[in-house]
């Protein structure tokens, strides 16, 4: 990233994230459905959403469908990898993920993605999206996906978010 103003509730001085978060986020999420189960997984994800994303919530809340977009361009442009396209309409915002950067590297360094990981993209947005009335829908996963924002949207049907498939990998990230 760098020091223009952005959406983010972080600041950094780097030009791109640091990717090696993804290994962290990975292995968090698998200790956590081992230890609390998937029950706990999708409260740990909820919880990040409105706590730690509180911030984004807020300018959702206030900013409406633009402050959505602008916060998802602003996300993807630091992300290494990724290969994103941010669709704003009247009533919705939409995200085409060509390549999602958290699953190629995990891929690229050959890590045992969890299953269910792409869930947390619904879970942590739709956190985020409840305080502005918005709602959050994914569908796809496995390294690309659609996602949309806005009021008026279907509920979630979890089965539409594609499994992770991992090959086979030289590093696991069970501890």
């Amino acid at each position: 990233m760098n020091s223009e103003p952005t959406s983010l509730p972080y600041t950094d001085t780097k030009p791109v994230g640091a990717s090696d978060f993804y290994f962290a986020s990975n292995s968090t999420f698998r200790f956590i459905e081992q230890r609390l189960g998937m029950e706990g997984l999708r409260r740990y994800w909820h919880d990040l959403g409105t706590r730690y994303y509180a911030p984004v919530a807020e300018r959702w809340k206030s900013g409406g469908l633009g402050a959505v977009a602008t916060h998802w361009r602003d996300f993807f442009k630091a992300e290494p990898g990724a290969d994103v396209e941010v669709e704003q309409a009247k009533s919705e915002v939409v995200l085409h993920v060509r390549t999602c950067p958290i699953i190629k590297h995990l891929r690229d360094n050959n890590r045992d993605i969890m299953s269910v990981f792409c869930q947390h993209c619904h879970f942590v947005s739709e956190a985020i999206a409840a305080p502005a009335g918005l709602c959050a829908r994914v569908s796809g996963g496995n390294g690309s996906c659609t996602q949309r924002f806005g009021a008026a949207l279907p509920p979630q049907d979890i089965e539409a978010i594609t499994s992770c498939a991992s090959p086979s990998p030289s590093i696991t990230d069970t501890p």
